[in-house]
């Protein structure tokens, strides 16, 4: 009996091309999606930075209201390094990737994610999903978009404030 995976490496070689194509494709998008959440908590900001196009747009919307927004990358990244370290810790868990659409050189993806954030004994834990619009460049998948749809949450979101606080360092 073949395992899942073998079964569909041989399946892909026997279709040809364009199903190794996609399946190297999506492996591109979660990498992509993954350097995201996995280089914020670790604050590496290489990793964060080099998932991203050079502009991209990120709707926080649907937690926090206002409008969605489109900035240079750098920006973006800049921001989060000096914001999310205010944290103790945080760990955002992206899981269940799934790739929508595939046409040339852009891609659509969503995923479901929690985002766990904690300083001293108190947390603030945020469920939800994203969805993405990544463009190829390079051989490259990078996100040019995102937004995120947040479901449920539970704790005290007024950490959020604390941390900038403890991030500038007052």
């Amino acid at each position: 009996m073949k395992t899942p995976m073998i079964a569909a490496l041989t399946a892909a070689l026997a279709v040809g091309g364009p199903a190794l194509a996609d399946a190297t494709d999506t492996h591109g998008i979660v990498t992509a999606i993954t350097s995201i959440a996995a280089g914020a908590d670790r604050h590496d900001w290489h990793r964060v930075r080099h998932a991203f196009t050079d502009t991209v747009t990120t709707d926080y919307t649907s937690l926090w209201g206002g409008e969605p927004v489109t900035q240079p990358a750098d920006e973006l990244v800049a921001g989060w390094a000096d914001f999310l370290p205010g944290f103790e810790t945080t760990h955002h868990m992206v899981t269940n990737h799934t790739v929508t659409e595939i046409a040339g050189d852009t891609a659509s993806a969503e995923a479901d994610f929690t985002a766990t954030h904690r300083i001293e004994e108190d947390f603030w834990v945020l469920g939800g999903r994203y969805t993405y619009r990544l463009h190829k460049t390079d051989g490259i998948w990078r996100v040019s978009a995102m937004t995120m749809t947040a479901t449920w949450e539970t704790g005290d979101r007024q950490l959020v404030a604390k941390a900038g606080t403890r991030a500038a360092g007052d």
